[in-house]
């Protein structure tokens, strides 16, 4: 396996944690009710969730590339759609949406729940890993899947190590509140490169075989 492989696996890790969602918000408005350490219990949580989705994701990248590349490039074809969509959807964000809270009572078990019944998590997770892992096609088996987990992980704790740092912070915490709607529009945005790089990828995967 490659160090370029195992890079973006951490890539795609701390982008799909570090992406504003219903968890990320949560966890500001946590953190701006309770404190940093509430916040802190909940990604840990959370972060059941993350692994658990993650090597559903990375299994299903995986057996559809040993089923066959055009699977693998439709799969990132799709996946680079929903993201688009999901991306569109973010930017479309009304500026008087309603701030998401939850967690204050119970913020570890409240976040183990939230990762594992969150509906989006398995199709962006998939999306996210997809996208970078499609210019690796090919090159994936099912002995890379420990390593990439691995990999996925160190993404995902570096990204809730950050996020919590964050949502610590006064400065960061009156943002938020004042941006919120900025910032969910913000990473609209990042979903649709990350899907239109794994559309790209999947057309030339394509045509090459045209």
């Amino acid at each position: 396996m490659s160090l370029a492989l195992l890079v973006a696996t951490i890539v795609a890790g701390f982008a799909y944690v570090i992406s504003p969602g219903p968890a990320f918000l949560a966890v500001f408005a946590l953190a701006a009710t309770q404190g940093r350490q509430a916040a802190a219990r909940f990604v840990i949580g959370h972060l059941v969730g993350d692994v658990t989705w993650g090597a559903l994701a990375l299994t299903a990248i995986i057996g559809a590339n040993q089923l066959g590349p055009v699977l693998f490039d439709a799969l990132g074809l799709f996946c680079g759609l929903y993201l688009v969509y999901l991306g569109i959807k973010a930017v479309m964000t009304r500026k008087d949406a309603p701030p998401t809270s939850i967690g204050a009572s119970r913020p570890l078990m409240t976040g183990v729940m939230f990762g594992l019944t969150n509906p989006k998590a398995y199709p962006v997770s998939t999306a996210m890993f997809t996208a970078i892992a499609l210019p690796f096609a090919g090159r994936l088996g099912w002995v890379d899947a420990p390593p990439l987990l691995g990999a996925a992980l160190v993404g995902f704790i570096l990204a809730d190590i950050l996020i919590v740092f964050w949502a610590g912070l006064p400065v960061v915490r009156r943002f938020f509140s004042a941006h919120r709607g900025i910032i969910t529009r913000s990473v609209g945005v990042i979903f649709i490169a990350f899907g239109a790089k794994s559309i790209a990828d999947a057309g030339r995967s394509f045509a090459s075989r045209a």
